[in-house]
Parts: C-alpha cells; structure tokens; sequence
C-alpha cells in the first residue's frame, strides 16, 4: 500500500517497536555505510522540521560525520508544540528549544553551523515555497540534503520534505528522507515506507549511546506536562522505535546510490 493512499494520523499508542523489529522487509534494507550517503567532498545540510528532529532523523550519522562540513537548517522553534500549557507557554518553548538543540549537538560531539529560519511551528505548509526558496539559495550540487520523510505524518515535516526535494532538485544536490513520526503510523509489512530505496546505517553502540543521550536534552519533549496532567510530546514508546541499533534513510529515486 502506498504511502499517499493512507491516512497518516499521529494518535494513539502507535506500532510498537517490538513489531518493526521482527519486520523481514526492514531486515531485507541493503546497509550503506556514512561515506556512502554522504560521499567525501559532501556537505550534509540537515533541514529539521523541529527541534529534535535533528536528532531524531540522523543522530547517528551527525557523528559518523563529525569530521565533515555540515549545516542544520532549523526551519521552526517548535514553539507550538504544547497548546494550551502553563507549564509550556508558547514564550518559554521558543526561548528555550534552540537551547535544547544546542545542547543535544553537544552531546553528540558535532558542531554543525546553524541556521534558523523562525517559520511558526505548525505553520510551515503556508510558507512551502518560501522555504524551498530559502534552501534553494543556500544549497550546492555536490550536497546531501538530509530531513524527515515526505510522507511522516506530520505536516510541517511533510511540507519540509516536499521543500528540501524541490530546492535538490532544482540545484543537482542529492537529497536523504528519514521516517520520524512514519514508525507511529505505519505498519511492518504493510508497504507504506518506500523500502525498496532505502538504506540502513548501522550505529555503533557508543553512537547510539550519545543518541539515546542527545534526545534527553530535550526536557520539553520527553517529559509529562504535569500543568495538563498530559503524556510526553515524545513518549518512551516512541523514543525506543527511534532511538535503534540503526538509522533509516530513503533516496530520491530520481538520484539512486
């Protein structure tokens, strides 16, 4: 079943990660090392919905790279992400998210330059071509262009994706989507993730470790809205079908490796 054809909703408890981890047709993904996805002389431009997305998406391959050229096009402060919180009010959420980031980078051990867009959070469909021009001015050929997934369920990550792949596309540079919130909707099996191009990039313990760390940086993410009484924006089901031995990557199957 294709992707388009299915309704993408975030709710509920999700697939479970005990489910993908027993899928024969993400067992059967063909491995790609970090040079492979992004080949010596490429800069990665790593264009994130929100904070966090960063890290979620690639963590792993931020560090496998650490030694490379790279930028992380933060396209929105997530300041939306706790409508009608005390705790969380739209002021502190976008004072103290870019802080979180840089936090979790740190963790990582990468020091990627960044640039922020300050797209309203929730907002980023309305202002898709805006954003696709921005990209397209900041974007070389020899580029790889790595965000969340065109068919993620979310709409900002949605709209982002569709952006980064016009901006590519328009400039030769290659482009990488991630699933972030597709393992919540999406089913083993069920043939909603573009599988066959794909590629999976095993992580060495101590780089998941620093993963696993990075996203705890994320205090507003990760931890219950005790002024709602409300679950994590991540919950932990959510963080254990991310934060795996590996990271999953499709390419545009315009531009095969």
């Amino acid at each position: 079943m294709d992707a388009v054809a299915r309704d993408r909703f975030i709710r509920g408890d999700g697939t479970a990660a005990d489910a993908w981890r027993g899928s024969a047709a993400l067992a059967g993904v063909a491995d790609a090392g970090a040079a492979d996805l992004a080949p010596p002389g490429a800069r990665l431009v790593v264009v994130a919905p929100h904070p966090d997305d960063e890290i979620l998406a690639c963590g792993g391959l931020l560090q496998l790279l650490a030694d490379r050229p790279s930028l992380l096009v933060a396209v929105t402060d997530g300041e939306a992400s706790h409508p009608g919180s005390l705790e969380w009010p739209v002021e502190r959420l976008r004072a103290m998210r870019p802080g979180e980031t840089e936090a979790a980078l740190a963790c990582l051990g990468v020091a990627p330059s960044v640039l922020r867009l300050g797209i309203p959070d929730g907002g980023v469909t309305a202002r898709e071509a805006e954003l696709a021009d921005r990209l397209a001015q900041l974007l070389a050929p020899s580029d790889v262009v790595l965000t969340t997934w065109r068919y993620d369920g979310h709409p900002d990550h949605e709209a982002t994706a569709r952006a980064c792949l016009a901006a590519a596309r328009a400039c030769g540079a290659r482009t990488l989507e991630a699933p972030v919130w597709g393992w919540h909707w999406s089913a083993p099996d069920d043939g909603a993730m573009p599988l066959a191009h794909a590629r999976r990039l095993a992580l060495p313990e101590a780089v998941l470790a620093r993963k696993r760390a990075a996203m705890a940086c994320f205090a507003s993410q990760v931890l219950p809205d005790v002024s709602r009484g409300a679950a994590p924006i991540v919950p932990p089901q959510a963080l254990e079908r991310v934060l795996t031995p590996f990271e999953l990557f499709f390419h545009d199957p315009a531009r095969p490796f």
